[in-house]
């Protein structure tokens, strides 16, 4: 079994793979005032949970955005599963051409997929990642990842506009029934909600109106299938995308060696 974790700015999720198939999955918070031996108390209760034996967990990938938490899962697998983890990078033989004029400002999550995307997919392919950021990456034809589109994320634009007014309120990220709200809650996820799927339509025309060609739209993270309902443009969703390039990297690395 493979242990998949993908480190992001607000949550951390984690999956365990049986070969191909991804058999679980969990997600907590990014935080980075657990230690190494703390995080594996957390991750242990998971595995019991989910009936899964941490001594069959073989191999471990990480993909991290944030460089304190890598090096506390690191340490993790090391320490508890005795395995050497692959961390995603640029400095890996990823298989593809990073077109981006600083390969290694490219986010790990990223990475992941863009090669799982294409491996899923083919390409052309823009692949939406709606996180932290909405994040917007372009694969060519040949699988190159051409760069993409970085946006404030529906989470962060909530966030926003409750610390920094006086008297707008936290939300709950989901449509309204109308876009006309008449309370601040209803206005808010109009503005955030809808003006998120206007976002996503207006970028996506111009990224393809960019490329000169067709290209196949598809969307991950924990709201892709939301936003998904309300645009045609995407055409179809990976909620575990960024585990699943961890998986394919992973195995690449140890084929290899």
């Amino acid at each position: 079994m493979l242990l998949a974790i993908d480190v992001g700015n607000t949550h951390t999720v984690i999956g365990v793979f049986n070969g191909d198939k991804l058999v679980t999955d969990w997600r907590m918070a990014s935080s980075t005032h657990r230690t190494p031996d703390e995080s594996w108390l957390t991750l242990r209760s998971f595995c019991l949970d989910a009936g899964v034996r941490t001594e069959e967990i073989k191999g471990v990938g990480i993909s991290s955005v944030v460089p304190d938490l890598t090096d506390i899962f690191e340490t993790l697998a090391r320490k508890y599963l005795k395995v050497e983890p692959v961390i995603v990078s640029v400095a890996l033989d990823l298989g593809i051409k990073i077109m981006y004029k600083d390969p290694t400002a490219v986010g790990a999550d990223r990475l992941c997929n863009a090669i799982a995307g294409f491996k899923k997919h083919g390409g052309p392919l823009i692949i939406i990642d709606f996180g932290t950021a909405t994040t917007y990456d372009v694969v060519s034809e040949e699988g190159d990842y051409l760069g993409g589109v970085i946006a404030l994320g529906l989470e962060s634009a909530a966030t926003e506009l409750h610390q920094r007014t006086a008297k707008l309120p936290k939300i709950e990220l989901r449509f309204p029934q109308k876009v006309i709200g008449t309370d601040s809650i209803s206005s808010m996820q109009a503005g955030i909600m809808f003006g998120t799927v206007d976002s996503v339509e207006g970028i996506v025309r111009r990224i393809k109106n960019e490329l000169r060609t067709k290209a196949k739209v598809i969307a991950t993270g924990g709201l892709s299938t939301v936003i998904a309902k309300y645009t045609d443009l995407i055409e179809a969703c990976e909620p575990f995308l960024v585990l699943d390039g961890i998986r394919m990297i992973y195995e690449r690395v140890n084929t290899k060696n």
